[in-house]
């Protein structure tokens, strides 16, 4: 995914970590579930909270404001849980990421979004596809398939089948 697409077609699901904006193109997300027990894992990534049961499966879930050296903070009542596909190596993999809130799903035009700035973020610039801008806010767009390294993934998954 890259900003021209963005430009061309995708809707965006717009959600709140701490104090900041984020989006993820709304065709890698799956479902959205409410905030529930998640069990650790030993040995994994403090950003790998651990795993999920959802209707049977066993899900990662992954803490972006750890991932993202953010502050850590309360679970809220809004907080939940966003399920999505992402395209690692070969496969899609299901993984949850933890939101502490869903805002709304928007479309962006083209002179809405910019390419992700090199400097002065705390995300790397390939974890962006770009910066949207909605009225007075700016929205950082998440390349959810960029988020987690191949390897990373395959770590946790190996831990989840021991």
């Amino acid at each position: 995914m890259d900003v021209e697409s963005i430009e061309n077609s995708s809707q965006l699901l717009t959600f709140f970590l701490d104090e900041e904006l984020f989006a993820i193109d709304i065709s890698k997300i799956r479902e959205i579930i409410e905030f529930t027990k998640i069990t650790t894992i030993p040995r994994t990534p403090a950003f790998m909270r651990g795993v999920i049961n959802l209707r049977g499966s066993v899900v990662p879930v992954v803490d972006l404001r750890e991932k993202f050296n953010m502050p850590i903070g309360e679970n809220s009542v809004n907080t939940c849980i966003i399920i999505l596909e992402i395209a690692i190596e070969d496969g899609i993999t299901i993984m949850g990421i933890i939101a502490d809130s869903v805002q709304e799903v928007i479309k962006l035009e083209g002179d809405q979004v910019d390419n992700p700035p090199k400097l002065g973020t705390r995300l790397p610039s390939d974890f962006l596809v770009g910066v949207g801008k909605h009225g007075a806010n700016i929205i950082m767009i998440l390349n959810v398939d960029k988020i987690l390294s191949a390897e990373e993934l395959s770590t946790t998954m190996q831990e989840d089948a021991a």
